[in-house]
């Protein structure tokens, strides 16, 4: 039979009747004559939630053992969907992430997989059954448990999917789709049928609520087609595109045209004259930067600007008092705004238009990045929503056509 993976992720399995639920449509798609393969998030908001026990023992938790807590969600919620999967006549086992054989480096807290060993997920599916796997998670190569970041279950079921060689991935949570924006903050959003690997990593690196990163970047390099769908919805049809988005390799739009907006809050900018020394700390602390900014030695702004997200600063504290030896300047006032799209810049057209549209809300731009499928604007945190509901309407909803 042809192999399934569906990730399920937190809301989606956030109590036992949604479990519950979950189960039945995992029990569907294995009748419909597909073997099953399973990955879950923690339920509701327990990683949250054991990040701030252990925030409540310590400022600065070691990494190691962060990783040793917060792999416990996962744990507790394939074992229940394993048990509701049963009551219902199906035949499932879970495995956690290393026992499912997924191999990391030796980073804590924001490991990559380097290697799926899927032997006995594979042995498994061969006696019929229904596998269900802890994502997030793996074991790295000197057998520690490491966690693969925020979104990681969306990579450990990617990486499993071209691992097993598996039809589709199916991402399911409890928004049928991708959409233009976030729908909480722009009623007008919609749903974007279909979207290449590279828009929707920019999506994902730039803050929008999607698919993770790096579960992109393994679905590009196997060319799998991920769908992204409504837990609560239908399994996929012939035309899995029309109730939920596609991500896939297909032809670009036009150069220039505008797909999503994404915008992210949590961001801190550090400066610094020394560009070694605040690579070097950061890279200490395991931060990676979300943009780097050098400026010729020389000039009157020499140095180097970083833009890091605070999802990824677990010792924050200690971080920024390495960084006042530097000294380095620690700036927690901003947030970015960011245009995605194919080819967004061909021309110049789309940053004039966006940095006309700031001066028009007397809102100021304190830097500004791009790359062949983004353009992000560095702002005050305080005017996020505003731009981006501005930008959403100028952009996606009152959308000047394309010209090729």
């Amino acid at each position: 039979m042809s192999i399934v993976v569906q990730k399920y992720g937190g809301s989606s399995v956030a109590d036992t009747t949604k479990l519950q639920r979950v189960a039945e449509r995992v029990m569907q798609t294995r009748l419909s004559g597909h073997d099953v393969v399973v990955v879950v998030s923690a339920m509701g908001d327990t990683t949250d939630e054991l990040l701030a026990l252990a925030k409540t023992i310590s400022p600065n938790p070691d990494r190691r053992e962060l990783d040793m807590l917060l792999s416990a969600g996962e744990r507790i919620s394939m074992a229940l969907l394993s048990m509701a999967i049963r009551e219902l006549g199906g035949n499932a086992i879970s495995f956690t992430g290393s026992q499912s054989g997924i191999i990391t480096n030796d980073r804590h807290v924001d490991a990559r997989i380097i290697e799926v060993r899927p032997f006995r997920v594979q042995d498994e599916l061969a006696r019929g059954k229904i596998v269900v796997i802890a994502g997030y998670q793996g074991v790295s190569y000197r057998k520690e448990v490491t966690t693969l970041g925020r979104g990681g279950s969306d990579t450990t079921a990617v990486a499993m999917a071209a691992a097993l060689g598996a039809d589709w991935c199916e991402i399911c949570s409890d928004v049928d789709g991708i959409y233009t924006t976030d729908p909480h903050l722009v009623h007008h959003a919609e749903r974007i049928p279909i979207l290449s690997y590279e828009e929707t990593q920019e999506l994902a690196e730039s803050g929008a609520k999607v698919l993770n990163a790096q579960a992109v970047e393994f679905a590009k390099e196997r060319g799998i087609a991920i769908y992204a769908r409504s837990a609560a919805g239908p399994l996929p049809g012939k035309d899995p595109s029309e109730d939920g988005t596609v991500v896939r390799k297909f032809g670009p739009r036009l150069p220039g045209s505008v797909v999503g907006i994404a915008s992210e809050k949590e961001i801190v900018m550090i400066q610094c004259r020394n560009v070694d020394r605040l690579l070097n700390v950061t890279d200490d602390f395991g931060v990676p930067g979300k943009q780097l900014h050098v400026t010729a030695a020389g000039t009157e702004q020499d140095g180097i600007s970083m833009v890091v997200s605070k999802e990824n600063l677990h010792q924050a504290s200690n971080l920024r008092t390495a960084l006042e030896a530097i000294p380095a300047r620690w700036d927690d006032s901003m947030g970015a705004v960011s245009i995605i799209g194919t080819g967004i810049t061909a021309s110049h057209q789309r940053v004039l238009q966006g940095s006309q549209a700031l001066r028009e809300l007397n809102v100021r731009c304190f830097a500004l990045a791009t790359s062949s499928f983004r353009i992000t604007w560095l702002i005050e945190r305080e005017n996020v929503d505003r731009v981006v509901q501005f930008f959403h309407r100028i952009f996606i909803e009152n959308a000047n056509p394309v010209v090729p």
